[in-house]
């Protein structure tokens, strides 16, 4: 789970701020530097990576850096782009700043959106190996001709490449669960309708089951090259984490610090990840978890991983976490269309003006990121939960007091235990399961009053935390009597 930050023209800095204001008036400051930068042609690069849209069109190229020219529209096509705007500032970013743009990123509730992203191996049905970046290309090319995906406008839905070519749908900040649905459906439509006429099939789950690192495709981008050279300094299973996984995972506002506290600790306390555990394969055969997805995280880069303690000391809150990623070393800047490797170094000596200007980047809502890559009918159960869960105030409540007086002992015992055992690990008198089952009950009132029970997106959802049987258990019972190997 993270802090992050929406772009997109109902996510702007100049948003409705007024419960937050009053306390972090480094926002203004901050607008205003925004503003004069851009009388001058500088923009801070604000945009995260991963809703950067991957504008297909003709003319890509395996650098990722070549401009294609269609129905009069010039687009960059590259794997998961960098900001396009994102230039150096004219003078360093204070503290204070930082904390106050966080605190703007505070909205009404009736402003709240709900952002759905979700990424999937795509492989050659013939053959099961994992599609070449020329097959990328191919398919990229083909959205572009028939589904027009070249017009796509920032604050929409995009598609975007990660590092071991996943394929990933970011979705557009949208207003109910219906529209989040449905914007799934189309994507899956579309890019099977192209897929299947290529002889290629796409895989829904948390890991890449059968090919070795080695053997899948790396993107062309000089930030992954940073990465590779950074990751094994910093943790065992650091490459593991740059290209075999893919992820579900929703993104969600809040009205205020207090607001975003609340959800924060109720979104680190109880993770759905022991419930949609969906990555029980390595290599062609099981790997001993359930989720290998989440079991990489423990050991990979844990300078920027883990459950945040400090998320449930008094004292949070927007000025703890700037202290905390301010800490947190970087990988690497983007400047002049070219990526300078930072890796290690820290960017609170960049603020105390130790390090050349640099563009700065900060995000301002909460992403649940904890969920295996999984089908269809998951990628609509997972938004309906959290947003079930933590945009109601009454199951928000239910869930922090459920939560209350749990420990950080238990809550890292449940973070190294869950990807192994899932639901099925011993908690104080009981199973995770039976915390589960309360946990998604929570969610499921939110919805009482709504025209939702059908469908019911929470079906999905309801059916692993009652029997206790979670999606990657259901994988290993197929593979009972062929050798364990797929």
């Amino acid at each position: 789970m993270a802090l992050m930050s929406y772009s997109g023209s109902s996510h702007c800095i100049h948003s409705e701020t007024t419960q937050c204001k009053s306390r972090y008036n480094g926002v203004n400051s901050f607008a205003d530097k925004m503003e004069a930068a851009k009388t001058k042609g500088i923009i801070f690069g604000f945009r995260p990576a991963s809703w950067s849209s991957l504008k297909a069109t003709k003319g890509w190229s395996l650098d990722g850096s070549q401009v294609g020219h269609r129905r009069g529209h010039w687009v960059t096509v590259a794997a998961s782009p960098p900001t396009e705007d994102a230039v150096i500032a004219t003078e360093p970013l204070t503290k204070e700043e930082l904390v106050g743009y966080l605190a703007s990123g505070c909205k009404p509730k009736e402003k709240w959106r709900i952002g759905t992203e979700h990424e999937k191996f795509g492989f050659e049905n013939g053959t099961l190996k994992p599609m070449k970046y020329e097959q990328i290309e191919e398919l990229l090319n083909g959205l572009s001709e028939r589904f027009d995906w070249d017009k796509i406008m920032e604050g929409q839905t995009s598609i975007s490449l990660e590092p071991g070519g996943q394929f990933e749908l970011s979705g557009a900040p949208l207003e109910t669960l219906h529209q989040t649905c449905a914007e799934v459906n189309s994507h899956l439509y579309q890019v099977k309708a192209v897929a299947e006429e290529m002889g290629i099939g796409f895989l829904g789950i948390g890991f890449q089951p059968k090919w070795r690192r080695e053997d899948i495709p790396v993107m062309p981008k000089g930030r992954y090259e940073i990465m590779r050279n950074y990751m094994p300094k910093v943790g065992s299973l650091g490459l593991d984490m740059i290209y075999p996984p893919c992820v579900i995972q929703v993104n969600l506002d809040f009205h205020s610090e207090t607001d975003m506290i609340r959800k924060f600790r109720a979104g680190l306390a109880y993770s759905l990840y022991s419930a949609v555990c969906n990555s029980p394969f390595t290599e062609g055969k099981p790997n001993g978890f359930l989720s290998m997805r989440s079991q990489i995280w423990t050991d990979t880069d844990n300078d920027r991983a883990g459950m945040l303690p400090f998320v449930f000391d008094d004292s949070f809150g927007f000025e703890q976490y700037v202290d905390y990623a301010l800490d947190v070393p970087m990988y690497f800047v983007y400047r002049n269309k070219k990526y300078i490797d930072c890796a290690g170094m820290s960017f609170r000596d960049f603020m105390a003006g130790k390090l050349p200007c640099l563009p700065v980047r900060l995000k301002r809502y909460l992403e649940m990121r904890g969920a295996d890559g999984g089908p269809w009918r998951r990628l609509c159960a997972l938004p309906a939960f959290w947003v079930g869960l933590l945009y109601d105030e009454v199951s928000l409540q239910n869930v922090l007091d459920m939560t209350a007086d749990w420990t950080q002992g238990e809550r890292q015992m449940l973070r190294n235990k869950v990807p192994k055992s899932g639901l099925k690990t011993p908690f104080r008198d009981g199973l995770l399961k039976h915390v589960a089952q309360e946990v998604v009950k929570f969610a499921r009132m939110a919805w009482k009053e709504e025209a939702l029970r059908k469908p019911d997106f929470l079906n999905e959802v309801m059916e692993v935390v009652n029997t206790g049987v979670t999606p990657a258990e259901k994988l290993l019972a197929c593979t009972m009597g062929s050798g364990d190997k797929m």
